[in-house]
């Protein structure tokens, strides 16, 4: 595009007025403004020309905050695996395999049709299908999963109350 050099000045400043009070950070906002105007020389013509440079500027910095989430999602990953390296393994280990142990035993104490059902759901089965394996009406399944997941949930706490009190008579 030829008239970069005009379009430059007569909308460099707006445009970072406006990134700057969207990010509040002028140097920020003069690089993805000037990322804008570079994608405009790419460009062998532009129709509306403000609102084009508008538009690719606010598409950057939805970019860039995506690319900030995804780098503190993964850094909050990196921290998280650092932290359980540096915690002792056999401990969580340990821990691990009684939650589990609990989860296992409240499981199995459900009854038959409440632990088909949570256990089809986990499975990614719909309503449909569970009502057909299970031989029930599809508007009984929800009732019944619900009924599960409260029951699962009695019967965990109920483990895990009993082995505190076992642990605090043992200490």
């Amino acid at each position: 595009m030829e008239n970069v050099d005009r379009l430059f000045r007569l909308y460099h400043q707006p445009l970072v007025r406006y990134l700057t009070r969207r990010l509040g950070d002028r140097d920020w906002a003069e690089e993805i403004a000037q990322e804008t105007f570079l994608r405009a020389l790419r460009q062998e013509a532009l129709s509306s020309e403000r609102s084009w440079l508008f538009a690719v500027a606010t598409n950057l910095v939805r970019d860039d905050a995506r690319k900030a989430t995804r780098q503190r999602a993964r850094l909050q990953l990196l921290a998280a695996e650092q932290l359980d390296r540096v915690q002792e393994p056999a401990v969580l280990s340990m821990e691990r395999d009684e939650e589990r142990a609990f989860a296992r035993k409240a499981v199995d104490a459900l009854a038959e049709r409440d632990r088909l059902a949570l256990l089809m759901r986990e499975e990614g089965l719909d309503y449909d299908e569970i009502a057909e394996a299970l031989q029930i009406a599809r508007s009984s399944v929800g009732t019944t999963l619900s009924r599960a997941r409260r029951r699962l949930a009695e019967h965990y706490e109920a483990l895990q109350g009993g082995a505190e009190g076992q642990s605090h008579v043992a200490g």
